[in-house]
């Protein structure tokens, strides 16, 4: 939101939930709707939703998850993580009133499911995001198509990304653009400055400091960092390993214990800032299941970091091997085996860093195609 030229343009801003550790960073210039109670229940647990007398969205949301257990059953897919979320928002958006009276040019829908922008906001245009690999997804097809076609444009945010969603749904493809992430080289490293984290990722000699961002979810593979880190230690590595984020930490601690790792594996918890600590760190790993494309990876390049990420199928969109980052296997052995590879190749830490110096990650410019989407008819 940076990147905005707010000279020229007015941004609304509406939130579910007026809280996280991103509120602070959201500009001045950009006017922060009031929050509406009621939106809540998408996301709060039954107890609270019914504490504020809203039993329709209760109604809502268990007449949700039997029609996401329904298609689930009949269609035999392992899981409804990808299913419900999208039942829910349609038949939410039923019951929540309007988030505003207004009439805007462009609305823009930055997180799947994408129904309540769809149904809840005036607007001349319409954008939606997708970040993930839909390759790697079970989902109801006809009520994916359903939500889409409220949207003129699908910002995909990698050519990977869009290969991936439209082999999924080719009946979409006119209308997938791309808009990568957009990264301020600047920003990141005036953040970076602000403050020093040697009380949290101690300085211990030749002990080497990993670091690891991301929410604590089946797509980050967290949970077997613990051993991957096991088998560094195995190898002789004197290491810490530190994980920022949010989740199912609670998997990734029993991990961690199981394997006697509390004095290597870090949990740092959730940070409003986490550039001091990437700048903190000596190599950033990024051992996903599967990515769009990792803005955590980008930025810890900005900041000239070695960076090691796993080779889920989008990989190569994010860096260079062996030139800006390395790719490793995603099996937990042949991961940390590589990273041991890494850590105890110096010239290869050195050339990585360099070669990160001399590139500019920067792409502010791809705001442009947001405003060339306002200027079209």
């Amino acid at each position: 939101m940076a990147s905005i030229d707010y000279t020229e343009y007015d941004v609304d801003l509406f939130l579910i939930l007026h809280e996280g550790a991103l509120m602070n960073s959201i500009p001045a210039e950009v006017n922060l709707l009031p929050e509406i109670k009621k939106y809540r229940s998408i996301l709060c647990p039954a107890k609270e939703v019914l504490t504020n007398g809203f039993v329709d969205a209760i109604f809502t949301k268990v007449k949700s998850k039997r029609q996401a257990a329904r298609y689930v059953k009949q269609n035999k897919i392992s899981s409804q993580n990808m299913v419900y979320p999208v039942y829910l928002h349609k038949n939410m958006a039923k019951v929540l009133p309007e988030i505003t009276n207004k009439h805007y040019d462009l609305a823009i829908s930055f997180l799947n499911p994408h129904f309540i922008t769809a149904k809840k906001i005036k607007a001349r245009k319409r954008l939606a995001w997708i970040h993930n690999d839909y390759s790697k997804f079970e989902f109801d097809k006809k009520i994916e198509i359903e939500m889409w076609d409220h949207y003129d444009y699908i910002v995909s945010i990698s050519h990977d990304t869009s290969t991936a969603f439209i082999n999924e749904l080719p009946e979409l493809r006119n209308k997938v653009v791309l808009i990568e992430n957009i990264l301020s080289p600047k920003t990141i490293r005036d953040e970076a400055d602000r403050f020093t984290v040697s009380n949290e990722m101690h300085d211990e000699e030749n002990s080497f400091k990993i670091l690891s961002v991301g929410r604590f979810v089946y797509q980050k593979n967290f949970e077997n960092i613990p051993a991957m880190a096991d088998i560094l230690r195995q190898k002789g590595i004197q290491f810490k390993w530190y994980l920022i984020g949010f989740g199912e930490v609670d998997l990734v601690k029993t991990e961690i214990y199981k394997y006697n790792l509390q004095d290597i594996v870090k949990i740092l918890g959730e940070k409003d800032n986490p550039y001091p600590y990437i700048k903190a760190c000596d190599l950033y790993v990024q051992p996903s299941r599967f990515e769009g494309k990792s803005v955590s990876v980008r930025e810890a390049q900005i900041l000239c970091k070695p960076v090691i990420i796993t080779a889920y199928p989008s990989a190569l969109s994010q860096l260079e091997n062996n030139i800006d980052g390395v790719i490793v296997p995603l099996g937990n052995e042949g991961c940390a085996n590589g990273i041991a590879e890494v850590i105890d190749d110096t010239r290869l830490l050195e050339r990585l860093q360099n070669n990160c110096q001399q590139r500019n990650y920067g792409n502010e410019s791809e705001i442009k195609k947001i405003y060339n989407f306002l200027a079209e008819n």
